[in-house]
């Protein structure tokens, strides 16, 4: 079973979500995608799809593909100006993948179908003694315009680099935006090296979101959080560090604005998969951002609370659930049922919320109490709480089981 309203291609390999741009009318998704295979491969290109809500797409073909000097089209980010929008993507080259340039491509027309390649503007710095670096991220500025790029340093360091432009042409190397060293775990490790690290503001607060990465094992999504006076001058000094995802199938989260102008984040899921159908990964919905008590909040989109249909009863059968549960306050269980007989367990209690599948490993994140969302779609569950969020494939589930506190759920079909 494919899911209903996560992203998915037809056939392929799909990873990092990337330039999320509201343009003309509709949603405009890119993400990384290796046509004809099921596992991830160096020669990535970028997808294409478009959407009015965030939640029903339509795929479109390759936006830009290997060639002309790229090995591979890896991440990076979407912009305008007046004289109309660009992208800044990875271009890597064999035989050092690792160290990635930053390209521009500009668009044919204007349905964003399809781009043409122009220069490389970035490279990595002479001066630094660099083992990744990549995965540009492009902000606007008073003064012009900022770009953030992840590395990683061969003493361990994990660094946000930037560089400053007025026109998105010419950019000039401006330093170390950011920097942690992996030895450095608590509150939250942060890893060797910052995948996609990108720097915003969220209800008054700067946030740094990246995707940890150790030793080419991805781990999950973390941020540094600070007040309006942490980020001045192309440099971010955080107060707090937060982990955003649990579990190993969230990663590469990547920021947008919806059409009214709020801070979101999309991800890559890892894991939901159809071999016999030809396809691999998909993408979660949209997540919308806040900042409660010091802490980075991340809940489902108001799109998906649009898209409800009728309430479903508990043992009633359908493909897709939306449901919002408050459970006891000591403990409390959910059981989501599948027409195989295999059930899918969440249960809160111990100040945490535990998600069983058989034959997985057993998943788990911090719960401070109240309210927990699940989305159902086929194959993917998502857990959501102001604790973060938790989530991967499962046996498609279909029906729910009462529960010890309170809960309403919704047919999203």
């Amino acid at each position: 079973m494919r899911p209903s309203f996560h992203f998915t291609v037809e056939t392929g390999w799909i990873n990092d979500p990337h330039g999320l741009t509201f343009h003309d009318g509709q949603y405009h998704l890119f993400h990384q995608y290796v046509p004809d295979s099921l596992v991830w491969a160096p020669n990535c290109h970028w997808g294409h799809a478009t959407s009015p809500d965030l939640l029903n797409w339509t795929r479109h073909g390759v936006a830009i593909a290997p060639g002309d000097g790229d090995d591979g089209i890896w991440t990076g980010s979407l912009v305008q100006d007046e004289a109309g929008a660009r992208i800044l993507y990875t271009s890597v080259a064999q035989p050092n993948l690792g160290l990635g340039r930053v390209r521009v491509a500009t668009p044919e027309d204007e349905t964003w179908e399809t781009w043409s390649k122009g220069d490389i503007v970035v490279r990595p710095p002479e001066d630094l003694d660099l083992i990744a670096y990549r995965d540009p991220f492009v902000i606007s500025e008073e003064s012009g315009w900022r770009m953030f790029i992840g590395a990683a340093s061969r003493s361990g360091d994990a660094l946000a680099l930037t560089y400053t432009s007025t026109d998105l042409t010419e950019w000039v190397y401006d330093g170390v935006a950011l920097a942690r060293s992996t030895d450095e775990v608590e509150p939250v490790w942060m890893g060797a090296l910052w995948e996609c690290p990108q720097i915003f503001e969220v209800d008054g607060h700067w946030v740094m979101v990246s995707s940890v990465w150790d030793d080419d094992v991805l781990h999950y999504a973390g941020y540094g959080i600070g007040d309006s006076y942490s980020y001045q001058d192309g440099r971010f000094a955080p107060l707090d560090w937060g982990r955003l995802s649990f579990g190993g199938s969230y990663y590469a989260p990547s920021f947008f604005r919806d059409r009214e102008g709020r801070p979101c984040l999309m991800f890559w899921m890892r894991g939901v998969t159809d071999s016999q159908e030809g396809w691999a990964s998909c993408l979660s919905v949209p997540y919308l951002l806040s900042v409660e008590n010091g802490r980075l909040v991340a809940l489902p989109h108001p799109q998906l609370a649009d898209r409800r249909g009728p309430e479903i009863a508990p043992g009633e059968s359908t493909t897709a659930i939306d449901l919002e549960w408050t459970p006891s306050a000591e403990a409390d269980q959910l059981t989501l049922s599948s027409e195989t007989g295999k059930s899918v367990r969440i249960s809160t209690g111990n100040g945490l919320v535990t998600f069983e599948r058989p034959g997985h490993e057993t998943w788990t994140m911090p719960w401070s109490g109240g309210r927990v969302r699940v989305l159902v779609d086929g194959p993917t569950l998502e857990i959501s709480t102001a604790d973060g969020i938790l989530g991967g494939p499962i046996e498609p589930s279909t029906t729910w089981l009462p529960v010890s506190g309170t809960a309403t759920a919704w047919s999203l079909v």
